[in-house]
């Protein structure tokens, strides 16, 4: 990647979903890119990111799952020896199922490592740049999965309310920079992420979900207004999220076993 005047973005888990939406959303506002993902379909999604001319968008195939997939990312946003203007820490998975008997630790640890391990990794990478130019944007993907205990998606939940609360440490350590982070919430969104899951028969997963353009379009937004954080998605996803700020945990427990329980979707 050569350099232009162009602001440059970088964007996990941007081979489709709302990683993909960011990353539209970054290009149609002018930004070069850099997207990743562990799936072949990154190249097609960085083709479909390429704007006439108008910006430059490399695609990096790595597995954040793993030390090498993070550190091979962070070599290639310093190969293309241009500062990181922005990054959006999007990729992401869940597991769904009863952690006791039906989940295997295989996948439960993979989440922590995708959701977790990696964010933090990347993170402690490129922002120490950031700050050391004194300018950066930092959009962190959460949920309003973070607010509360998810059953049946215990792991999962629990990944969310570690970036969520990340996210916001950070922007605290921060607030003297002129480095800002935002916490990105989205509630249910159409992607392919329940059906990886393996949450197809709940209710959650059968369920009317928000529009991935919908949810990264307010994200971004937010970003740029240099939010704390955004309840992105619907009206409804709006009033789960604000219902979640005084429900008791005990009653979101609950609401959340409605919702993620295997075969609910059926009953």
């Amino acid at each position: 990647m050569t350099d232009t005047t162009n602001p440059f973005a970088v964007v996990t888990g941007a081979s489709s979903g709302i990683g993909f939406e960011l990353a539209r959303q970054f290009a149609q506002h002018g930004y070069d890119l850099l997207v990743t993902a562990e799936e072949d379909g990154i190249e097609e999604a960085a083709t479909a990111l390429r704007r006439d001319g108008q910006n430059q968008v490399t695609a990096v195939r790595a597995d954040l799952a793993h030390f090498e997939g993070v550190e091979a990312l962070y070599a290639a946003i310093l190969e293309t020896g241009r500062p990181v203007d922005a990054i959006a820490l999007n990729a992401g998975r869940g597991i769904g199922g009863d952690f006791t008997h039906q989940t295997t630790l295989s996948d439960e640890m993979n989440v922590i490592d995708v959701n977790v391990t990696s964010t933090v990794h990347l993170a402690k990478r490129v922002l120490p740049d950031m700050v050391a130019r004194d300018a950066g944007k930092v959009l962190f993907t959460s949920s309003i999965a973070s607010t509360m205990p998810g059953t049946y998606q215990a792991v999962y939940n629990a990944s969310k309310s570690f970036v969520q609360s990340f996210a916001e440490a950070l922007r605290a350590e921060l607030k003297d920079t002129n480095v800002t982070v935002t916490a990105l919430m989205p509630g249910p969104t159409d992607t392919n992420f329940f059906h990886r899951a393996e949450m197809d028969d709940t209710n959650v997963g059968a369920g009317q979900k928000d529009d991935p353009a919908v949810v990264a379009k307010q994200g971004f937004e937010a970003l740029m207004k240099d939010k704390e954080k955004v309840v992105a998605g619907s009206a409804k996803t709006k009033i789960q999220g604000a219902a979640s700020k005084v429900l008791p945990d005990k009653a979101k427990a609950e609401m959340h076993r409605k919702m993620a329980e295997p075969g609910s979707a059926d009953k």
